[in-house]
This record gives C-alpha cells, sequence and structure tokens, in this order.
C-alpha cells in the first residue's frame, strides 16, 4: 500500500474547545493520513494562552503533525480587540519560535463592520500587525471578505514584502494574481470540493499549482464529502486534508502525488520554513 503524500495543514484552529475531547487522537489521524504539519492560527487575545499550550501539547506527541504557531487579531473580532493586546502579540513573536502572524486583514461581510469607526479600527489593526510582521520577519495569514483591492491597497502602501498566505480565498481571477504578485500564495479550503464554488475553481485553474496551498481551517469549512446533512454542522479536521488535496487535484486536472508534492514546497516557501 502507498504511503500517503506528505500534506502539510496552513490553516487550522486546532486549539478550540471543539477538539478538547480527542484532540490527541485527531492529530494521530491525521498524521496517518499523511499530514506532517500544521499551523495554529489566532484570533482573539484571550485565546493566545490556549494557542501556545496546544502548540506545545502537538510538538510533545509522538506519531502526530508537527505544530507551527501564528498569533494574530482577526479582523471579524475587531470589538474585542484592544491596543494593548498588540503588545500581547509582539511579546509571543519574541518568546516563541512563530512561524508567521495571523488571521489578519480587513472583514466587511458584515453590516457592522462596514461602518465607518469599525473599518478604521480594522485598518489600524491590521497596518500594526503588518508593521509588527516587518519588524520581526515573518509572513502573514491574511483573512479578507469584501474588501480584497482594499487589503491590497494597503499591503502596497505599507511596502509589505514577505508575502504569506491568502487563506480561504473568495476574490476573483485578478484579485487572486494581485496577491500572488505580491509574494502570496491562495489557500484553498475544503470548498474546492464544491462544484458550485466556480469563482473559486475559476481561480485555482487560473493560477494554476505552482501558487496554492492547503488547508482544512478547522473545525470550520468540512469539505462536502464529509458533510453528514445540511441540519447540523459537521466538524472538520485535520485528517480531512487528503479530501481537499482530491478537491483540487480533480478541478486542476493533474496527479494528485505531484500536485502534493508541488502543495507542500509551495507550503514551505509560503511559511518561509525548511522540511
Amino acid at each position: 500500500m502507498l504511503k500517503a503524500p506528505a500534506l502539510l495543514d496552513t490553516h487550522t484552529h486546532f486549539d478550540v474547545p471543539d477538539f478538547d475531547p480527542d484532540r490527541e487522537a485527531l492529530a494521530h489521524a491525521a498524521r496517518q493520513a499523511g499530514v506532517e504539519g500544521l499551523v495554529l492560527i489566532g484570533f482573539v487575545q484571550e485565546r493566545f494562552a490556549d494557542l501556545i499550550r496546544t502548540h506545545h501539547f502537538l510538538n510533545s506527541l509522538d506519531h502526530a503533525p508537527k505544530s507551527y504557531l501564528a498569533p494574530g487579531l482577526h479582523p471579524f473580532y475587531i470589538e474585542q480587540h484592544q491596543d494593548s493586546h498588540l503588545q500581547d502579540l509582539e511579546q509571543i513573536l519574541q518568546s516563541e519560535a512563530c512561524a508567521a502572524i495571523g488571521e489578519i486583514g480587513l472583514d466587511t461581510f458584515l453590516p457592522q463592520h462596514k461602518q465607518p469607526q469599525a473599518l478604521a479600527r480594522q485598518r489600524r489593526f491590521f497596518a500594526a500587525q503588518l508593521e509588527l510582521a516587518s519588524r520581526h520577519q515573518k509572513p502573514v495569514l491574511l483573512h479578507i471578505r469584501k474588501a480584497h483591492a482594499e487589503a491590497l491597497q494597503m499591503l502596497k502602501a505599507q511596502r509589505f514584502a514577505l508575502g504569506g498566505i491568502a487563506h480561504a480565498f473568495s476574490g476573483g481571477v485578478e484579485e487572486a494574481k494581485a496577491f500572488v504578485k505580491l509574494g502570496f500564495k491562495i489557500g484553498v479550503t475544503g470548498q474546492i470540493t464544491n462544484p458550485n464554488a466556480k469563482k473559486l475553481h475559476a481561480a485555482v485553474q487560473a493560477l494554476g499549482a505552482a501558487h496554492l496551498v492547503l488547508e482544512t481551517d478547522c473545525p470550520d469549512m468540512t469539505p462536502l464529502c464529509c458533510q453528514r446533512g445540511a441540519e447540523q454542522r459537521t466538524r472538520n479536521t485535520p485528517a480531512n486534508l487528503p479530501y481537499v488535496l482530491q478537491g483540487l487535484a480533480h478541478s486542476l486536472q493533474m496527479d494528485e502525488r505531484l500536485l502534493a508534492r508541488q502543495l507542500w514546497q509551495n507550503s514551505l516557501d509560503a511559511l518561509r520554513l525548511t522540511a
């Protein structure tokens, strides 16, 4: 039996309480499925301690994916962020081996986040975290919804040159190309298993494998084949990453193993990691 191809899950929330009952078992299942590494992503300051604790716990396990740390302040939770949280973030960057800062960006999906005050606050925290990333020489993991043009404008204005990943990409082909031009890889989630996600299929096909990485965004974005029904949410886990690979291989009409090798290298490049 062929060994599963090595995969890196570039975006997980594997530290959240959804996984407290069976995190160790799920970590072993992910490794069994070929997931050799995963990135733990931050979103609010009050979870930083759990994020770090989970990171060290995963790295203490045998036969589990290697954990990489990416703390950050998520734009969707802008009301919760305080200026002091930026100092807490910098303290983690100084005391822990962090692969990136994330997830950070702009989100105007909800009406309240389009309000001038909320949007100005999002911009300020995004800019501050880009500055931190530049100072500490870290790539960034971007969360952008309904704000791609403005996020691109801010990245250019700050001359951000360390790249990273545009996570769970939801923009169009030209926007995807613009992020790639700035040194970013495009994050592909379980959405790629949905034939109706036409915008995403168009973007990945236009870019090709060289500019893509895989992610589960667990516990969300569960691949279609793993969902138990529309009535209730099915928890996503890192062990489902091979289904994202399958969906992307089908969309690109590529051999899965060849694609996996390319995506592995892309992930290392995006996060500035050595194998």
